[in-house]
């Protein structure tokens, strides 16, 4: 019987993450092969036929070690159009880049003699910027931890029974800590009646009942998600149309610990309940 192959590239800036998040789907028991040549992408699909069951679910590592002309990728990927695949691309700032190669003292893969740093990471960017054109899911690891990468992982690519299928990740945050920059939504909730400022919730926070019952209750809660919900609705099919296999949509408020968690939780569970592969992540719920 012939093997169904599905196929995650991991790709993006060097000093991104990309070793982690390959660890990451192997973790998630995918067979992962880093800086793999282009053209022996087709090769997977034809090893998967005869090889074993860990061949069916591959990640696969590919950026500028490879060589800056990505025509030999894109051409590759042309003849995978019967094969479900998923481009992740992983980001961060240029700031943030340039601290982590000083901090592990790491030569760019780009680095020539008399290039700073800070001009290959430029380099790297322009080269870089078809295939980021390319992907279907842009995770930016600035500011996120190694378990909040796994978690953002796990939630574009949970099973891949259905590659072409948009999976839908909500994430509550808080504005003071800064807005999630791989968020293709991002909506504001501090319109709604703050449970900070009511007696005895204050200390809570949105997972529990109290807090739950205060922002339910309020006109304005029960307003919004029903239009939110319906502007989901129809942004959704048009994402699944334009071959997004990930949705990610961002609830804030001031600190992320009540109504964003709250909202976040109540967006998510119709969606899950309707058969759409959903995660909820609350990023700054146990920041003070």
């Amino acid at each position: 019987m012939e093997r169904r192959v599905e196929i995650v590239i991991v790709t993006g800036m060097s000093g991104a993450g990309k070793t982690a998040a390959l660890k990451c789907f192997e973790d998630f028991g995918y067979y992962a092969i880093d800086n793999l040549p282009p053209s022996l992408l087709k090769n997977i699909v034809e090893l998967a036929d005869v090889g074993s069951q860990r061949m069916e679910r591959v990640a696969v590592g590919m950026d500028v070690r490879g060589g800056t002309d990505f025509d030999e990728l894109f051409q590759a990927l042309e003849g995978l159009e019967s094969i479900p695949y998923t481009i992740v691309f992983l980001d961060a700032s240029n700031e943030v880049l340039l601290k982590r190669f000083s901090e592990t003292r790491r030569l760019h893969p780009l680095e020539s003699r008399g290039l700073r740093v800070a001009d290959t990471i430029s380099q790297e960017r322009r080269v870089l910027q078809p295939l980021r054109e390319r992907a279907d899911v842009v995770v930016d690891t600035s500011g996120i931890s190694i378990r909040e990468l796994r978690e953002k992982l796990n939630g574009i690519v949970p099973d891949l029974d259905d590659c072409r299928a948009t999976r839908l990740t909500f994430v509550s945050f808080g504005f003071k800590y800064g807005h999630p920059l791989d968020a293709d939504i991002v909506m504001d909730v501090r319109f709604l009646p703050n449970p900070f400022w009511v007696e005895g919730l204050r200390d809570l926070d949105g997972h529990d009942q109290a807090v739950i019952d205060f922002v339910m209750s309020q006109p304005e809660t029960v307003d919004f998600l029903a239009r939110f919900g319906e502007m989901l609705d129809l942004m959704i099919p048009c994402y699944q149309r334009e071959r997004r296999p990930h949705l990610e949509v961002a609830i804030g408020c001031t600190g992320g610990r009540h109504r964003s968690v709250v909202i976040a939780e109540a967006l998510a569970r119709p969606f899950s309940d309707a058969g759409f592969v959903t995660s909820v992540i609350h990023r700054d719920i146990d920041k003070r």
